[in-house]
C-alpha cells in the first residue's frame, strides 16, 4: 500500500502577498482597516467606534454581502456579545434559541449508546445561533455607527513601508481567464491605515505570509479540521443540542458531529475531522452523506428538506499554535487568524468577538492624540489575550487536541485526566507536525451514491451553497507541479466541493466550484484571494 506525503506537492506562498511599494495616489485613507466582516473584525470595528468615534473605520469584505462566507456550528457562549453591547437584552440580539437539553453518543454503524457529557462539552446557558444572522446583524451595529462596510472588495496584498503594515490592496475584478482584463474589469483598489486588524479568519494567507516574514511561529504549527455543515428543514422540532463521536469516522481520525436545533422547523447538523487523519481516502462529505442515514439522525431528517450546505476548515491546534507575537508595526491578528479555538469544548465565536474588543481597546490607546500603532504600543493586546479568558481557557485546555494523536482511545483517556487535573496532566506540551507532515495511508474507496433525497453529490451540494462564482475568471488555486495520481486522488477526496477530479491521470481543477473552506491550502494546493463575491453565499450557516 503507498503512502501520500502531502507536504511534498505543497506550493509556496507568493510573495505578493506583502508588497514593498507604495500606494496609489487614488488611495482611501483610514485611521482603521479591518480585513474580513466576520466576528472578530465587525467586533473591533465596533468597539473601536465606540471608544473612539472621531477615527475613519474601514471594513473590507470578501463576499458579496456580510454573512455570506461565515460558517460555524454553533452554539455560542454570549458573554462577549453581551459585553459589547451591553444595553441589549438577550431578545434583541439574533439568537435562534436557548440550549435547553443536550447529549452526547457513540455512534457505531447501526447504533448508538448515550455517554456522559464532557464537562468541556456542557452548553448550560449558551445559545444557538446562525453565525450568518449574527454577522449581518452587528454589521447593521456597526454602519449605524458611521463605520464604512465594504462587501465585495477581498484583499490580494498587504502594502508595507519598511517593517510596518500600512494598508492593504484588493483584488482586481472582471478579469480574464488568463488573468487579462476583460469585459467589466476593475483595477485595484488601494487603502492605507494607521493600523490594519487582520480578521481574514481560518488558514487566511495574508496571516501565513505576515507571519512567515515576520518569523513569527508558535511552539507548535496550527492544525486543522474540516467542518461539512448542513441546514435542514425537519418537520418535528429537535428537542436537544446533540454531539457525537465514533462512527462514521475512523478510530484513528479526531472528530465528531453534532445536529443542533434552530427553531422549531430547523436544524443544522454537521461533521468534523482532523486535516492530519492518515487516510487518504477519507471524505468528509461523504461520512456526513452516510451518517444522515444513521438511525439516530435519519429520524431527525425524515420527511425534511435540505436547505443549505458549506465547509470550512477550523483552527484546532490550541494553546500551543498561537503566534508568539499577535502584533507588529501597524497590524494585528484577531479571531481565527490567530487560532482562537478552544476544541474541547467547541467553541471559538465569543473568542472572535472578545479579542477583537481587546485589539479595539488597545487601538484607541495607542492611536489616540495623534500616536502610532507601533509593535511596542500594540503589545498590550497580546498581554491581554493572554490574561483573558481567551488565554487562560485555551491554557486550561492546551493538551487535549494534542493528546489524540496516538488514537482515539488513548486520547480520551489522556484527554479526561487532563479535565480532572485542569491541565497539570501531562505537562509540559505535546509535540505536533504540521498536517501537510502527516503521511497518509494509500487505500481502496467506498462507492458511494446519493438517493438526492437525503444523501447528495458534492456538486448538489455546492449548489446549495448559493455559489454563484463566474466560470471564465482565472483560477484562485495555485497547485503544485506534476501532481502523481495518488496525489490527485487525496486532494479529490479531502475537498469537500468537487473542485479538483481525476480526469484519466489527469488533475483537473475546477476553481469555480470552491466554496472557499481552505481545506486543500492546509494540504496541498494553495487558496488565493479572488474576485469578489465569488464563493458561497450562506444565509442560514
Amino acid at each position: 500500500m503507498g503512502v501520500v506525503l502531502p507536504i511534498r506537492h505543497q506550493p509556496s506562498l507568493p510573495p505578493s502577498l506583502i508588497l514593498d511599494e507604495p500606494p496609489s495616489a487614488e488611495a482611501i485613507e483610514l485611521d482603521v482597516l479591518v480585513i474580513g466582516a466576520g466576528p472578530s473584525g465587525l467586533a473591533a470595528a465596533i468597539r473601536l467606534a465606540q471608544a473612539a468615534p472621531d477615527l475613519a473605520i474601514g471594513v473590507l469584505e470578501k463576499a458579496a454581502g456580510l454573512g455570506e462566507h461565515c460558517l460555524s456550528g454553533a452554539v455560542m457562549n454570549p458573554v462577549s456579545i453581551r459585553a459589547l453591547f451591553p444595553g441589549l437584552a438577550d431578545s434583541d440580539f439574533p439568537f435562534r434559541q436557548a440550549v435547553t437539553g443536550e447529549a452526547v453518543y457513540y455512534l457505531t454503524p447501526e447504533g448508538s449508546t448515550r455517554i456522559p457529557t464532557p464537562p468541556t462539552m456542557r452548553n448550560h446557558g449558551n445559545v444557538v445561533v446562525s453565525l450568518s444572522e449574527l454577522v449581518r446583524w452587528m454589521g447593521e451595529q456597526a454602519e449605524a455607527l458611521g463605520i464604512n462596510i465594504f462587501p465585495g472588495f477581498p484583499v490580494a496584498s498587504l502594502l508595507r513601508d519598511g517593517t510596518r503594515i500600512i494598508g492593504a490592496r484588493t483584488v482586481a475584478a472582471g478579469l480574464n481567464r488568463d488573468g487579462t482584463p476583460g469585459e467589466g474589469y476593475q483595477e485595484p483598489t488601494d487603502l492605507t491605515a494607521r493600523a490594519v486588524v487582520l480578521a481574514e479568519g481560518t488558514r487566511g494567507p495574508l496571516g501565513q505570509a505576515w507571519r512567515a516574514w515576520q518569523g513569527v511561529g508558535s511552539p507548535n504549527p496550527q492544525l486543522f479540521a474540516l467542518g461539512v455543515k448542513e441546514v435542514w428543514e425537519v418537520a418535528r422540532p429537535l428537542d436537544r443540542v446533540i454531539h457525537t463521536l465514533g462512527w462514521p469516522l475512523p478510530r484513528d481520525v479526531f472528530g465528531g458531529s453534532w445536529c443542533y436545533p434552530m427553531g422549531p422547523n430547523q436544524v443544522s447538523i454537521g461533521l468534523v475531522a482532523g486535516l492530519d487523519a492518515p487516510e487518504a481516502s477519507l471524505d468528509v462529505h461523504e461520512s456526513l452523506q452516510r451518517m444522515k442515514g444513521h438511525p439516530l439522525f435519519r429520524e431527525i431528517l425524515s420527511g425534511g428538506t435540505l436547505l443549505e450546505w458549506g465547509a470550512k476548515t477550523i483552527p484546532e491546534g490550541g494553546w500551543y499554535a498561537i503566534p508568539e507575537r499577535l502584533v507588529g508595526d501597524g497590524l494585528l491578528q484577531v479571531g481565527d487568524t490567530a487560532g482562537f479555538v478552544d476544541v474541547p469544548s467547541l467553541k471559538g465565536i465569543h473568542y472572535a468577538i472578545e479579542s477583537g474588543m481587546l485589539a479595539a481597546d488597545t487601538l484607541a490607546q495607542a492611536l489616540a492624540d495623534g500616536g502610532e500603532a507601533t509593535t511596542e504600543s500594540l503589545m498590550p493586546y497580546d498581554r491581554a489575550v493572554r490574561a483573558s479568558r481567551i488565554g487562560t481557557d485555551m491554557h486550561r485546555t492546551r493538551n487535549m487536541r494534542l493528546a489524540f494523536k496516538d488514537g482515539f482511545v488513548t486520547g480520551a483517556v489522556k484527554a479526561g485526566l487532563m479535565t480532572l487535573t485542569g491541565g497539570a496532566f501531562p505537562g509540559g506540551r505535546i509535540a505536533m507536525h504540521q498536517d501537510a507532515e502527516a503521511p497518509r495511508r494509500a487505500g481502496p474507496t467506498v462507492p458511494f451514491t446519493p438517493d438526492n433525497t437525503l444523501t447528495f453529490s458534492k456538486v448538489d451540494a455546492v449548489f446549495k451553497s448559493g455559489n454563484t462564482t463566474r466560470d471564465d475568471g482565472p483560477s484562485h488555486l495555485r497547485v503544485g507541479p506534476d501532481i502523481p495520481q495518488d496525489v490527485a486522488e487525496f486532494y479529490s477526496r479531502i475537498c469537500p466541493a468537487g473542485v479538483y477530479e481525476l480526469d484519466g491521470e489527469v488533475l483537473r481543477v475546477n476553481a469555480p466550484n470552491c466554496v472557499d473552506c481552505k481545506a486543500t491550502d492546509v494540504i496541498g494546493p494553495r487558496w488565493l484571494p479572488r474576485e469578489g463575491g465569488s464563493g458561497p453565499a450562506y444565509r442560514l450557516m
